[in-house]
């Protein structure tokens, strides 16, 4: 029988004891991830951003459709930071309520 593995308990909300974290907002580009779950993706991304934080994504076109479903997930600020005819930079951040 073997023994249980013990693991170590990192504090709450501490993350994944790395050692490692972003000074900045992480930018996630969109483009090369299939759109059949490029949403999903996203969204699974802005779920980890703590209130405060930002992402920045990068996609081929205004993401409008997205950025209206992050907002009926979490009240959210905007900012288009490059908007060209196929790449948009946007920053999304997380409005602590």
């Amino acid at each position: 029988m073997s023994n249980p593995v013990q693991l170590e308990t990192v504090g709450a909300g501490s993350g994944c004891a790395c050692g490692g974290h972003d000074d900045a907002a992480p930018v996630l580009d969109v483009r090369a991830i299939p759109h059949a779950i490029r949403h999903a993706a996203v969204l699974g991304a802005f779920d980890a951003i703590k209130p405060g934080g930002s992402l920045v994504l990068i996609a081929p076109h205004a993401p409008v459709p997205l950025l209206n479903q992050l907002a009926a997930r979490a009240v959210i600020a905007v900012e288009y930071l490059v908007e060209e005819p196929a790449e948009f930079h946007v920053k999304i951040t997380r409005i602590a309520e």
